[in-house]
């Protein structure tokens, strides 16, 4: 039997509209951290970002008969996680932008590679301020700069995300990092932002399984 860690999502959802319901969980864990890091990034607080969560996971659940493998499976349920996003916020999409020039060999915001994920994750105080620095740049930058920096989608996957052309995710990314630069110490890695606590992790886990078998 293949460890539930080495099936690919593909795997899962194949095993899963055959009657396995119970490895959908694989799937709630494995995109948990993504989906959070979504709901944060548009300023939802921590309920509302999981209530956001849990309606997302469902709706993918629902429709895994129309994801047929021609999208990279985060991308797709990253996109129904925003599209609910937007909803609540009634909004209808982002605007045209001026074009400026482009610099393609920007350096990432983060670049420090040896730090201790747990002690950063446990410092609330950091988890403030790069929560307060985010939460001050216009939606536009802070969902590129999440998309991008947090998240680990590259330029076209986000220029599709965001329906944007790939010079704008790139300019986009560039004055996000402008703006936070200042405010946040570049000591510290992208991938730290936003860490799922596995205790919330559990609870999604419990609320989705339990939503989903009573379908």
């Amino acid at each position: 039997m293949v460890p539930s860690e080495k099936l690919t999502e593909a795997e899962i959802i194949w095993r899963v509209m055959g009657g396995e319901k119970a490895l959908y969980e694989i799937i709630v864990r494995r995109f948990n951290p993504y989906l959070y890091k979504i709901g944060r990034s548009y300023n939802y607080n921590h309920q509302d970002t999981q209530d956001l969560m849990q309606e997302t996971f469902i709706d993918a659940y629902r429709s895994l008969s129309q994801f047929e493998g021609r999208a990279n499976f985060k991308t797709w349920i990253i996109r129904i996680m925003m599209n609910n996003c937007y909803r609540k916020k009634e909004k209808s999409g982002f605007k045209n932008e001026v074009m400026q020039d482009v610099n393609d060999q920007s350096t990432p915001m983060f670049t420090h590679t040896h730090s201790d994920t747990d002690s950063i994750v446990q410092n609330h105080e950091l988890g403030h301020i790069i929560e307060n620095a985010l939460g001050k740049i216009p939606l536009d930058y802070r969902m590129v700069f999440s998309l991008r920096e947090i998240n680990g989608l590259n330029v076209a996957e986000t220029a599709e995300m965001l329906h944007i052309s790939k010079a704008n995710v790139k300019v986009r990314l560039n004055r996000a990092k402008t703006m936070l630069r200042g405010e946040i110490e570049k000591t510290y890695s992208a991938s730290e932002l936003f860490e799922f606590n596995l205790i919330y992790c559990d609870a999604m886990v419990e609320n989705v399984m339990k939503e989903i078998n009573g379908l």
